[in-house]
């Protein structure tokens, strides 16, 4: 399934498995993580729109100061090296980068990025994002500004903050509203500091809930943004121009090839779950996990790509000693689920 581009060596101390402990569960209201396991890169310049146009797969026109959209970044093969957030920053795009693969994804992005005169691609060392379960401290958070929170309606809308950007994320099936502090120059209002802070493993499984993936090293260059049910995330533009991966990406939406998306899914297991390791119905292997979150003794939250037609059948995690796996339900529909299974997988 891996595309055979080589992408340079990761070297970081965030483990792209559930090393961060035990989410809280329920999910926490009013708490606040910081995602320390994302940092922040700003591409600015005369080039920016065209650079990113012909690199990612969102149309970044439609990016603006009130809108912050998902877009991915694939090899020539379709398959996604990165999946971002684009938030606009004055005449800038903000976007964050796995912390685990950011030097391999810069690479990658600087052998397009010096075609663009005068225009730069700076990693914000300072930069801070910040996770916030519940309404009332995400108003608390702006301040002055805490009666437009209510304004923030659909994933993404965005708010200036006198600290950077507030954004409001997908929802979960359970727990509270999900937003998004960017602050790129790593300042953090003071009423932080009262409320209580979670851990970064309980923002991860908030993100599992909601159905939004992340990659890890396990997963760079897999599968193509569909997959990941990225295009429901509002993460792919299919009326954009090109870009690297495109045709690929295009083809699979307008001729109706996708045969395996992103599931949500739950399971006992006594082995701990790895990213990658095959999901079975039968002793046919039919899917891989794409994420974990760990939510009680010996209990998993996941993500996983799985072939449609095998999707009803008993799912077992075969690498963790058969544990049967329990299908969750999505908060977004994903109708390429019920189209006719005749294509060949891409």
């Amino acid at each position: 399934m891996s595309d055979t581009t080589t992408y340079p060596s990761v070297d970081s101390p965030i483990a792209p498995s559930i090393a961060n402990g035990i989410a809280e569960q329920a999910l926490p209201e009013n708490n606040w993580a910081e995602l320390s396991d994302r940092l922040m890169l700003t591409v600015s310049g005369a080039g920016t729109e065209k650079f990113l146009q012909g690199q990612f797969s969102q149309n970044v026109s439609e990016v603006t100061a009130d809108k912050s959209l998902h877009a991915a970044a694939c090899n020539r093969k379709g398959r996604a090296y990165a999946l971002v957030r684009m938030v606009r920053h004055d005449s800038d795009i903000l976007m964050d980068f796995s912390r685990e693969l950011a030097d391999a994804t810069e690479a990658e992005l600087r052998k397009y990025l010096m075609l663009f005169r005068g225009t730069t691609m700076v990693r914000l060392d300072d930069s801070k994002i910040i996770g916030i379960f519940g309404s009332e401290l995400a108003q608390a958070v702006v301040g002055e500004q805490a009666a437009l929170v209510t304004d923030l309606r659909q994933p993404g809308d965005t708010l200036a903050t006198g600290h950077g950007h507030l954004i409001l994320l997908e929802p979960s099936i359970e727990g509270p509203a999900r937003y998004e502090l960017w602050s790129p120059n790593g300042a953090l209002p003071d009423v932080l500091e009262t409320n209580n802070q979670c851990s970064l493993a309980a923002w991860q499984a908030g993100q599992i809930a909601a159905g939004v993936p992340w990659l890890t090293s396990a997963t760079v260059g897999a599968y193509v943004p569909q997959m990941l049910n990225w295009q429901h995330l509002g993460g792919v533009h299919f009326k954009k121009g090109c870009y690297t991966g495109q045709e690929i990406i295009a083809r699979m939406h307008f001729l109706g090839q996708l045969k395996k998306s992103l599931y949500r899914l739950a399971v006992t297991a006594d082995a701990e779950p790895a990213v990658g390791d095959a999901i079975s119905n039968g002793e046919r292997s039919v899917g891989e996990v794409v994420n974990i979150s760990q939510t009680g003794p010996q209990q998993y939250h996941l993500l996983a790509v799985i072939r449609h037609n095998a999707s009803n059948g008993p799912l077992t995690l075969a690498d963790s000693g058969g544990a049967n796996l329990q299908l969750c339900p999505l908060t977004y529909a994903v109708p390429e689920r019920e189209q006719p299974q005749n294509a060949a997988d891409t």
